[in-house]
């Protein structure tokens, strides 16, 4: 045979195995569309018109981060050491509710939904940014009301199915400073949701809600009502996010890396954007 034939049968089959593919991969997208659940449907216009622009809404994880209990949040003991062993290795020890983490219908609930079994679908979502910058420099405690959520709707439409509604409060540029967590007087003191917006949210088919503080609820809360309500109602929240500001208030997709423990009630968690 001669090379210019062996050269345009090479060219013919992998001309064939490219249709093969590419035939292969717009059936499976089509197949998958089909079955996805409504989280994910939700999120694919957003993600159809996506610029590639990336935003990490997580924050650098260490044991000085600021945690609820003022405790550790992560302890990492070197396991194995490169120069003795070969390799590093480190050994963790995490509690479930520090750094950027989920919060499940399980954390505030005797028999919720665990974070192994949140529904796949609602970790990939349309973002929606609920700004109340305006309202947490003048109150440490500030919260996201009602009121704020029909603003966003009369200004941006409906919630989108599946969506993750994130509080920004301009708190990340705190973080690092004793007020991302405490007042003058030593005070847990940060902005987070009121029942009224979470209570209106739930008419919605919000799946989960996002702040950039340590908690769903403002530091100053007695009853943690968010936490009680919106969570064992089967949707989750996550806490902690960063890097809010740097988006719009509506058009992005957010991307949530939910740890999967068994029977876990949350857990930290790697949050990117995706615009």
């Amino acid at each position: 045979m001669c090379n210019a034939c062996i050269i345009e049968g090479a060219k013919h089959h992998m001309l064939s195995r490219r249709s093969l593919f590419s035939g292969a991969a717009m059936a499976g997208a089509a197949s998958v569309a089909a079955g996805l659940s409504a989280g994910i449907i939700g999120a694919k216009p957003a993600l159809a018109e996506a610029s590639g622009r990336v935003v990490d809404l997580t924050h650098t994880y260490d044991s000085t981060f600021p945690t609820f209990d003022g405790k550790p949040g992560i302890l990492m003991e070197p396991d194995k050491i490169f120069d003795k062993d070969g390799y590093q290795l480190y050994k963790l020890t995490i509690f479930e509710h520090t750094g950027t983490h989920i919060d499940t219908p399980l954390h505030f609930s005797a028999d919720g939904t665990s974070v192994d079994e949140l529904e796949v679908g609602n970790l990939i979502a349309p973002l929606c940014i609920i700004d109340i910058t305006a309202k947490a420099r003048d109150d440490a405690n500030a919260t996201v009301e009602a009121e704020d959520i029909e603003a966003w709707i009369a200004a941006h439409g409906e919630i989108p199915e599946g969506a993750c509604v994130a509080m920004n409060s301009g708190w990340t540029a705190k973080i690092g400073q004793p007020d991302w967590r405490n007042d003058a007087a030593g005070n847990l003191a940060f902005p987070g949701f009121g029942k009224s917006a979470t209570d209106l949210l739930q008419q919605t088919k919000a799946a989960s809600i996002g702040v950039d503080t340590m908690s769903l609820d403002p530091g100053n809360s007695a009853d943690f009502a968010v936490h009680y309500s919106w969570l064992p109602s089967g949707r989750f929240g996550i806490e902690g996010l960063a890097n809010l500001e740097s988006l719009p208030p509506k058009g992005a997709t957010v991307f949530i890396g939910a740890p999967k423990h068994r029977g876990g009630t949350g857990g930290p968690a790697r949050v990117i954007a995706v615009l």
